[in-house]
C-alpha cells in the first residue's frame, strides 16, 4: 500500500530568546565602531571630498541622500507589508533592497571620515548625540540584517528594527547635515 505524503509543518515563530542574537549583534558592532573611533581617530589616511567642494559638504550631502533613500525604504516597506491601500507592483521588493544597499553605501565615506579622521567626540551635547547616533546606525544595521536573514521573528521585530535604524540615521543627519545647512544659511 502506498504511503500518503504528510505536508511539512510550517515553522513557527522563533522563541523570544532569539532576540538576543540581533541585540548582541547591535551591541558588538556599535561598541566596536565607537571604540575604533575613540582610539584610532587621526590615524593613517587622509580626508577626501569626491566631487564636492570640501569633506564636510560631502558628508552633509551624502547623509541627506542616505536619509532620502531611507525614506524610500520606509515607503516601500509599508508597501511590501501591505500597509498602503495600493496593490504592490513586482518591482517594489527589489527597489526596497537596492535603496537599502545604496543608503548603506552612501554612509561609508561619512563613516570613514567620522571614525578614522575625527573620532568619537563629546565636546558638546550635539556632537556627543551625533557620535552616539553614528555608532547606533551601524549597530542597528547589523541587527536589522540579522533579523532579515534569520526569519521567523514575531511580526513586530522587523518593523521595530527598521524603525530604530531609520531613527538613528535621522538623528545623525539632524545633528550634522541639517545643523550644517542651517549654520551656513543654505537651507535644503
Amino acid at each position: 500500500m502506498a504511503e500518503i505524503a504528510q505536508p511539512t509543518p510550517k515553522p513557527g515563530v522563533r522563541s523570544p530568546r532569539w532576540l538576543l542574537v540581533p541585540l548582541v549583534g547591535f551591541a558588538i558592532v556599535a561598541l566596536t565602531v565607537g571604540l575604533v573611533a575613540r582610539y584610532l581617530h587621526g590615524s593613517k589616511g587622509t580626508y577626501f571630498q569626491l566631487f564636492f567642494s570640501d569633506p564636510i559638504h560631502m558628508k552633509a550631502w551624502l547623509a541627506t541622500a542616505a536619509v532620502f533613500l531611507a525614506l524610500c525604504q520606509l515607503m516601500t516597506a509599508a508597501w511590501i507589508f501591505r500597509k498602503l491601500p495600493w496593490p504592490r507592483p513586482k518591482w517594489v521588493p527589489p527597489f526596497h533592497r537596492w535603496t537599502g544597499r545604496l543608503a548603506f553605501l552612501a554612509t561609508l565615506p561619512i563613516a570613514y571620515h567620522c571614525i578614522f579622521r575625527l573620532g568619537f567626540q563629546s565636546y558638546s551635547t550635539r556632537v556627543l548625540a551625533h557620535s552616539l547616533a553614528g555608532t547606533a546606525v551601524y549597530g542597528a544595521f547589523a541587527a536589522k540584517i540579522s533579523i532579515v536573514r534569520l526569519h521567523r521573528f514575531p511580526w513586530w521585530v522587523l518593523p521595530a528594527a527598521g524603525g530604530f535604524l531609520f531613527a538613528a540615521l535621522v538623528a545623525v543627519w539632524y545633528s550634522s547635515a541639517l545643523w550644517l545647512f542651517h549654520a551656513l544659511g543654505a537651507g535644503i
